[in-house]
């Protein structure tokens, strides 16, 4: 009997979590006997468009499912309406594309989303700004992509469980270290910057966090330089030998832990294929704090003592 072929298509290669999740897909792959192909998107929704729609098309490669995690926030409806349609499955990752129900009405393949639940990334976020700041204070925040509804989601959380006395300066990025370091860099050539006190630097994954501190690293006025290197910088995705890795040699004082998506989507898309049972239209993984901010809030807080 033929394997199922699947298609994991990815963001972006310069994203430590896109890698895990590119692991975690092929790990899984491995272990319930599917072929998968993974492709990156370098950052570029119509690339990413093209790259499908040629698989989709093809005459002598047809995958039996795509996996997506979508650059743009509409998540390719026209793309995904083209999988169903020639009867192909069609798994969004992080996030649920508003067309996924009308798909599954209207085709027979599996179709179905499995995120993260990011608003609740947002609420661990807001907490622990909350056990480093108790006093209140002023937060750097990256954000991601200002059409991304994880970031949208993340922010609405962190809204709803940081404290009143916690202001937010918020400055966008693109899930990238590079961008992050873009950002800070940007936002410290603005004349009200240097007026700006900062007591934290949170942002909406961990790779643009690290980017914020290596921007300030190179701040030129020692002092300057060393006060904004000693405040806490919390990020997002706590892969175990970067995120992780970063809380636990002080980079970063923490993160919020998300598993990687892709390795639960390949398994279920292909359970799925093979038994013809189709999933929840929405499977929602369950993100967690590292350290474990809110059941070690006196440690945490001993830690941030120098703010």
């Amino acid at each position: 009997m033929r394997k199922p072929s699947l298609v994991v298509s990815l963001i972006t290669q310069d994203n430590d979590y896109q890698i895990e999740q590119a692991r975690a897909a092929e790990e899984m792959a491995r272990r319930v006997g599917v072929d998968v192909q993974v492709i990156f998107a370098d950052n570029d929704s119509i690339q990413q468009s093209q790259q499908l729609l040629k698989l989709i098309q093809s005459n002598t490669s047809v995958p039996d499912g795509i996996v997506l995690e979508s650059v743009s926030g509409t998540c390719l409806p026209q793309v995904a309406r083209a999988a169903a349609a020639a009867g192909i499955g069609w798994v969004v990752l992080n996030r649920l594309a508003d067309y996924i129900h009308d798909l599954r009405r209207s085709y027979k393949v599996p179709v179905f989303a499995v995120s993260a639940d990011n608003e609740e990334v947002g609420r661990i976020q807001g907490k622990q700004l909350d056990k480093f700041l108790p006093q209140g204070g002023s937060v750097l925040y990256i954000q991601g992509p200002s059409d991304s509804l994880v970031g949208k989601s993340r922010t609405d959380g962190l809204l709803k469980t940081k404290p009143a006395g916690v202001q937010l300066k918020m400055i966008r990025g693109q899930w990238t270290e590079a961008s992050g370091y873009k950002a800070v860099n940007a936002w410290l050539r603005l004349t009200t910057s240097q007026q700006s006190h900062v007591d934290a630097v949170a942002a909406q994954n961990d790779a643009m966090a690290i980017g914020a501190r290596k921007a300030f690293q190179e701040v030129t006025d020692f002092d300057a330089r060393q006060r904004w290197l000693n405040l806490p910088y919390l990020g997002c995705d706590g892969v175990p030998k970067t995120g992780q890795a970063w809380v636990q040699n002080g980079s970063l004082a923490a993160t919020v832990v998300i598993p990687p998506l892709a390795g639960q989507a390949v398994d279920m898309l292909a359970s799925s294929i093979r038994t013809g049972a189709i999933p929840p239209e929405m499977t929602l993984m369950t993100p967690h704090s590292f350290p474990d901010a809110l059941a070690k809030s006196d440690r945490l807080r001993a830690a941030s003592g120098n703010i």
